[in-house]
C-alpha cells in the first residue's frame, strides 16, 4: 500500500513578493522563488507536497487559508509579514485548522521595532521560529511535519 505525502501550505505574506529587493539588510537577498525552491527540494527529502501561496490581500489570504481547511492539508506554516502583528480575520480563519500551524519569520521580531514584538496568531499556532533568514522556513516546515 503507497503512502501519500502529506500536504503543506506554504502562505508567504504583504510584500513578500518583493523578497530580494526589500530592505536587504533586514531580510537578506534570497528571493521568494528560491525560498520556495528550497522548501520544494527539502518537501521532496521529506516526503511532503509543499503548495506556495503569495498574496498582498488580506481578504485573499483569508480564502485561501479556508480552502485549506476545506481541502484537509497536514500542515500550514505562515509568514503573515505585517499582518501578524494585527489581523485578527487571518488569526480567525488559522484558528479554524485542525493540523499543525507554524509561524515563521526571516528576521528575529523580538529583537526589532516594539511593534513587531507582538504576533495575534501567537496563542493558536504550534510554535514560531524567526530569525534564522530562508532556514527559518525549513526548520518550519521540519517542524510542522513532525508536530502531533
Amino acid at each position: 500500500m503507497k503512502v501519500s505525502a502529506k500536504t503543506v501550505l506554504m502562505l508567504h505574506g504583504i510584500n513578500h513578493n518583493m523578497f530580494g529587493q526589500r530592505d536587504p539588510a533586514q531580510y537578506g537577498t534570497v528571493t521568494l522563488a528560491e525560498i520556495d525552491a528550497r522548501l520544494q527540494a527539502l518537501g521532496r527529502e521529506l516526503g511532503a507536497e509543499i503548495q506556495s501561496f503569495q498574496t498582498n490581500a488580506e481578504g485573499a489570504m483569508v480564502e485561501r487559508i479556508h480552502q485549506g481547511f476545506v481541502d484537509q492539508v497536514d500542515a500550514v506554516l505562515i509568514n503573515a509579514g505585517a499582518w501578524t502583528h494585527y489581523s485578527y480575520g487571518i488569526r480567525d480563519a488559522l484558528a479554524m485548522l485542525t493540523c499543525p500551524v507554524v509561524e515563521l519569520h526571516l528576521s528575529n521580531i523580538h529583537a526589532r521595532e516594539a511593534f513587531r514584538h507582538h504576533s495575534v496568531f501567537a496563542d493558536i499556532v504550534k510554535g514560531q521560529i524567526c530569525g534564522f533568514g530562508a532556514d527559518s522556513y525549513l526548520l518550519a516546515l521540519r517542524a510542522a511535519l513532525s508536530a502531533p
